[in-house]
């Protein structure tokens, strides 16, 4: 059932225009994400849906009497509640129901005749039916259970909502709207300020919601796990697509391919058209000119294809100007606090050339306050930090506090490199999409993003051979976030990295490092490996309690080979994926060819055709088996 419909919606601001053919069908129980590069109208037209903003042009429908529910990025809260107060709120009528039963309950203990019992029983059952269906016995621990699953501990339910910070109150929005159940959810950037925890807790949430679902969000992992449909709004305009983020990033790569193989093949066509035309007038006889006019009607009536358009997109490396020895970081036994409270300690680390390591962690745990421990920006209380021999720290601030606001964006990365001319350095910045007059911007004006690319285009210069990225995916559109996993996994020194970014996570690492304020657990593996081994209460693979150093000693050399094992195998996974689909999109081109009635008028051919496809279905069986014997230990 259709409950919302989106046809041609045009919106501009000014001479800017944001959408011009915006087309969308949201059925009932689907779960939509919206996804396109920063500043293309995801939340513009994320409100025109919630009636905040209107559309200049096309037409929207609605399923009548449809209930909205919208989480804008920044939620409001109300005055003089406490956190659980705003959220039981929401359960008023309810409440107001329970006290009319407790009052109905007390007339008929002082009813005296028949009659008044009968009618005030008759009213307590029907009051009672709607109390029971408004979820009026449950409510209270439903509410309890979304602030547990939004990470609001329970000596925080009693403060003062009005007090909380910007992503807390934003956490309380999420709930109190939840809690509303809508029929369509309208969700922009739901997973802001929530840790992993909390996230984990909504995707179960949203998975099994009755209503629909239509999402903005930079979370592809998040997207991977709740959607069912993905619509991306590329230069003002709208594509669908079926399934999660990863079938949609399949199938847009497909369709990109085969309209620009579509258009190059009809651009071939035209010019030998047009050559074949220039000919015929050449020859300047009445014949081949009418051939030649002939020719250019029918060319005039093709219906020309646009040229497939494509967002820009970032493109850059990492590189390094040395290498480091083995042992590449060596922490032990650290600890900071501030004010009288302990962030963490008893951290011990040990990173070595090569290391591929996510540092992940509840929020306020200190995650950010051990890197700036790492690059001597912070003091820890106690504990050393040691670097191995020719190790070069290259740090990327999730703030960019270390850009210069009053510089402009050539001056900012030119001060910091000297040796190279204007010339080099718009190259560089050229990578990361600043063109032209873009390098003469202020840093004060730029956006979240913008800054970022600033950041990395000044790491990508210096070349140091280790990496500590503080939230990196922060700010960066889903196509920079891709281009980026790419430069890593290219990467040839140590990289430490802090992110919720799940997707990203799974992409680069090779060992979960988990902080916690006694100590950093290790699991090897990417986040899905982490999560399955937490699931299963296995623990973690840095357990080396009681253990003699030679004994240490030969647990890191063997987590040494693991991780190089995990490396090889997924490797050799995706190796053998890649000749699966290489045989079988072989073996249906010879099903098309035996298909065709044409292919059996030869018949020594028609024979050997029909050998070579048993060969390749039995390749294909083969490589099913070498894939599954595989995957076995995944």
């Amino acid at each position: 059932m259709i409950l919302l419909s989106l046809q041609g919606i045009q919106k501009s601001f000014g001479t800017n225009e944001v959408l011009r053919d915006a087309s969308l069908v949201l059925q009932d129980g689907q779960r939509m994400g919206l996804v396109g590069v920063n500043g293309c109208g995801k939340s513009t037209l994320m409100k025109i849906i919630a009636g905040i903003e209107t559309a200049d042009g096309g037409t929207m429908t609605m399923q009548k009497g449809l209930k909205l529910g919208y989480l804008a990025q920044q939620g409001q809260v109300g005055e003089g509640r406490t956190v659980l107060e705003e959220l039981e709120s929401v359960f008023e009528p309810v409440q107001r129901m329970e006290q009319q039963l407790r009052d109905l309950e007390h007339q008929m203990a002082d009813a005296h005749d028949e009659a008044s019992l009968h009618r005030l029983g008759s009213q307590y059952d029907q009051l009672t039916h709607r109390f029971e269906e408004s979820n009026g016995y449950g409510w209270r621990s439903t509410v309890q259970g979304v602030l547990a699953g939004l990470g609001f501990r329970k000596e925080q339910q009693g403060q003062m909502a009005s007090l909380l910070s910007g992503g807390e109150r934003t956490r309380l929005c999420l709930g109190r709207m939840l809690l509303t159940e809508p029929d369509v959810l309208l969700l922009d950037e739901p997973t802001n300020h929530l840790d992993l925890k909390s996230i984990a807790w909504l995707e179960d949430y949203l998975r099994t919601y009755r209503g629909a679902v239509l999402l903005i969000s930079h979370d592809r992992y998040f997207m991977d796990h709740v959607c069912d449909r993905m619509c991306e709004l590329l230069l003002g305009a709208t594509e669908c697509y079926d399934g999660n983020y990863s079938a949609y990033m399949v199938q847009r790569t497909e369709r990109f391919e085969i309209r620009m193989k579509a258009y190059e093949l009809q651009q071939k066509e035209i010019a030998r058209q047009e050559a074949i035309i220039a000919r015929y007038r050449q020859f300047n006889r009445e014949k081949s000119i009418r051939l030649a006019e002939s020719r250019e009607k029918r060319l005039e009536k093709v219906e020309r294809l646009e040229k497939p358009k494509d967002e820009s997109a970032i493109h850059f490396h990492f590189d390094v100007r040395r290498r480091t020895g083995d042992d590449v970081l060596m922490i032990d036994d650290l600890a900071k606090g501030f004010s009288g409270r302990t962030l963490f300690e008893h951290v011990k680390m040990h990173l070595r050339a090569g290391d591929r390591v996510a540092l992940i962690g509840d929020n306020g745990v200190g995650k950010s306050t051990l890197f700036k421990c790492i690059v001597g920006e912070e003091k820890p209380d106690c504990g050393t930090i040691r670097f191995g021999a020719g190790v070069d720290i290259g740090y990327y601030d999730q703030h960019q506090a270390h850009l210069h606001e009053n510089k402009t964006v050539l001056d900012e990365v030119w001060d910091d490199f000297h040796r190279l001319d204007q010339t080099e350095i718009r190259g560089a910045l050229g990578l990361f999409l600043f063109t032209g007059d873009d390098v003469l911007m202020p840093i004060s004006t730029l956006s979240g993003g913008e800054k970022g690319r600033v950041a990395l285009t000044k790491l990508m210069l210096k070349k140091d051979n280790v990496l500590l990225l503080d939230e990196p995916t922060n700010h960066l559109d889903m196509d920079s976030r891709e281009v980026l996993e790419d430069a890593l996994e290219n990467f040839p020194g140590t990289i430490l990295a802090i992110s919720h970014d799940r997707y990203f996570i799974n992409r680069f690492a090779t060992k979960v490092c988990v902080l916690e304020a006694g100590g950093v657990k290790e699991y090897l593996g990417n986040y899905d490996d982490y999560f399955e081994k937490i699931n299963r209460q296995q623990a973690p693979d840095s357990e080396n309690a009681g253990m003699t150093k030679t004994a240490m000693d030969k647990e890191k050399r063997k987590s040494r080979e693991e991780e190089k094992r995990i490396r090889e195998k997924k490797n050799a996974i995706a190796a053998a994926e890649k000749a699966i689909a290489t045989a079988e999109e072989k073996a249906a081109e010879m099903e098309a060819q035996l298909a065709d009635p044409a292919t059996y008028q030869d018949a020594e051919k028609a024979a050997q055709l029909a050998k070579a496809y048993q060969l390749k279905k039995d390749e294909i069986e083969r490589r099913y088996a070498e894939w599954e014997e595989l995957s076995a230990d995944e």
